[in-house]
């Protein structure tokens, strides 16, 4: 019987992982906010047809336990467990016969089923599997599994699962490591010949310029397009072929090509907007390529995957939201000089409202997506590797795992991204040795391990012997600026993009609908302070950078644990339909001076791209 190729580097349990300083504080966050209350307020969750209720009944529930079971059990949080759990209760308890999970369970209503939400719902029972030890889930994502294979034997793929055929590899691939049985190869070989051929379409790949206002499309949905990055190296699993291992790849560098922007997303607003900073990027979008980035960095082991990954992490992700995670945006703009309702919005698909903070501005998928980003992200800073661990990544952290059967401890003490140094602590509760591999990022800079410069590249493997290892490691990061089209240039450190400081002014939105009552409200956020500046070319030499306090709210302008000040030249700037025009031809209006600057993520009104004038002679 034909294997499934290893993953180069494997996921630790969600058990196992404890995040520490800054990082646990994001979470609480999360927790405090959104992501832990919709069950108790909003109705596509709290009365969600897959618990029973009259609501929404599709991909909503599954998305908010997607990031609300292991934001519990990382947390330890009992209260949030417990309740996580009476939904997953009311899932396993009303799977039917035939193995159908979810509502709509009429042979009808079946019938005419796009099952992308049962493919998104069996990817949350294995993550419900890892953290609870849930008896009944294996059995259940088995029948269910049958249920698809069965089901399309007679209507085949269409609609989202169409497009996203390959998520169902994942509860495939899980299920196949516990019971290799042939009947899943043939399901996944079924599925992905039912299933959009992203690898045929991206030979001859149509999208590299922006559709027409208002042409919505499958195949340039943002969204999609982040999530089919990973299918190459899923489905590459059982193939073994070069031109499913590859095809991230090869994919990524067409979508940056055209439509990738500074902070590592693409634009898609909602579908592929081109490379204006001005276009949104979904926040769906967001979450899905981190989720992305994660299994590529897994399946293949390929360092460059985590360098993009933090790079979305520490920018993209955070600006999305308010920065208590009450509100959050449908699109993020790079430069964002007003977040407000529009008649006639900058976007290309989405409505007026798609660029406030909310609810559920434009539309709710966001509401309950964006609960995967950070939980996951967590998750993935440390894996097993042959022979070892493996820290992907040096946010603050720590593992209580084994290593050929002796316990111990890995903890990483840092206030990385916005310090470059990093202590990693290995305590075992015995001698044991194995490898320790440590990532070496692909960002401009040179790495120290205990004051020794680094010279390999993307990992760098040490071990650990005896009972203790402590390790010292210290980025040496250069500021840098990045060309950006039509003579923009934008400012970055390490994994870290820098924005200009807009003060924000926060507007709640009136609203008669209860849902929209404090603290689950709208705002309109609005500039009151100059943003319209221009950098030359040698901003970056001339930078100063200030350490700060992290704050209750790292990603907040007063929270932020880090500043930078640079030279600027204000400039004429026009806007048009609430967004700072683009392309723009820098103009002096005044003397030279000093700005601001901090991290993207803490910002919720920025210029990132910056036009680059050049000094008078």
């Amino acid at each position: 019987m034909k294997t499934l190729r290893p993953l180069a580097l494997k996921p630790l349990s969600v058990r196992e992982i404890r995040p520490a300083g800054w990082l646990r504080r994001q979470l609480e966050i999360q927790a405090e906010g959104l992501c832990g209350n919709l069950d108790r307020f909003w109705p596509d969750v709290k009365d969600s047809g897959w618990f029973g209720g009259a609501e929404e009944g599709w991909e909503r529930a599954p998305y908010w336990l997607d990031g609300l079971i292991p934001l519990a059990w990382l947390l330890g949080d009992k209260a949030l467990q417990q309740r996580a759990a009476r939904c997953m209760d009311c899932i396993l308890d009303r799977q039917q016969p035939d193995g159908w999970l979810g509502p709509g369970t009429s042979q009808k209503e079946k019938s005419a089923a796009d099952l992308w939400a049962l493919f998104l719902i069996l990817k949350v029972l294995t993550v419900y599997e890892d953290v609870s030890g849930e008896a009944r889930v294996q059995p259940a994502v088995r029948a269910a599994l049958r249920y698809i294979d069965r089901h399309i034997d007679h209507y085949t793929l269409s609609g989202w699962a169409q497009m996203r055929w390959f998520e169902c590899l994942i509860p495939i691939w899980w299920l196949y490591e516990r019971q290799p049985e042939e009947w899943l190869l043939h399901l996944a070989q079924k599925l992905q010949a039912q299933g959009f051929d992203w690898f045929s379409f991206f030979d001859a790949w149509p999208y590299r310029a922006p559709q027409e206002k208002g042409r919505w499309s499958q195949m340039s949905h943002a969204v999609n397009n982040m999530m089919m990055l990973k299918s190459g190296a899923l489905y590459g699993r059982m193939s073994g072929q070069d031109r499913h291992r590859l095809f991230a790849g090869r994919a990524l560098e067409l979508l940056d090509t055209y439509h990738g922007m500074v902070t590592g997303v693409m634009t898609g607003d909602e579908c592929l907007s081109g490379k204006s900073p001005v276009q949104g990027t979904e926040l769906c979008a967001v979450a899905e390529l981190l989720y992305t980035l994660e299994t590529l960095l897994s399946v293949t082991g390929d360092a460059k995957w985590a360098d993009r990954w933090e790079r979305v992490a520490y920018n993209a992700l955070p600006a999305a939201f308010s920065p208590d995670m009450w509100a959050h945006q449908y699109d993020q703009q790079v430069n964002q000089v007003e977040a407000s309702v529009q008649k006639d919005p900058i976007f290309r698909t989405n409505g007026p409202d798609a660029n406030i903070y909310g609810l559920e501005p434009h539309f709710g998928c966001c509401t309950v997506n964006m609960s995967q980003a950070w939980p996951k992200f967590a998750a993935s800073l440390l894996m097993r590797a042959p022979g070892g661990l493996a820290v992907c990544g040096y946010a603050p952290c720590a593992a209580e795992t084994t290593v050929q059967g002796v316990p111990l401890m890995l903890r990483v003490d840092s206030s990385y991204p916005f310090r470059d140094s990093a202590c990693i602590t290995v305590e075992s509760a015995q001698p044991v040795c194995f490898d320790l591999l440590l990532r070496r990022p692909g960002y401009a800079g040179k790495m120290f391990v205990n004051d020794t410069p680094v010279t390999e590249r993307d990992w760098v493997r040490l071990s650990h012997s005896g009972t203790k290892t402590v390790l010292q490691i210290r980025f040496a990061w250069e500021t840098l600026q990045e060309a950006r089209p039509e003579r923009m240039t934008a400012v970055t450190r390490g994994p870290l993009v820098f924005a200009a400081a807009i003060e924000e002014a926060w507007r709640q939105i009136p609203s008669d609908d209860l849902l929209k009552a404090f603290p689950h409200c709208d705002y309109e956020v609005l500039p009151r302070s100059e943003w319209r500046y221009a950098l030359s070319d040698s901003a970056a030499e001339n930078s100063v950078l200030q350490a700060r306090e992290i704050g209750a709210y790292p990603f907040s302008p007063q929270g932020a644990g880090l500043s930078m000040t640079v030279p600027a030249v204000p400039i004429a700037w026009d806007m048009a339909r609430g967004a700072a025009a683009y392309p723009v031809v820098p103009r002096r209006t005044g003397d030279d001076t000093v700005i601001c600057l901090l991290p993207y993520g803490c910002t919720s009104l920025r210029i990132t791209e910056f036009p680059l004038i050049t000094d008078d002679p």
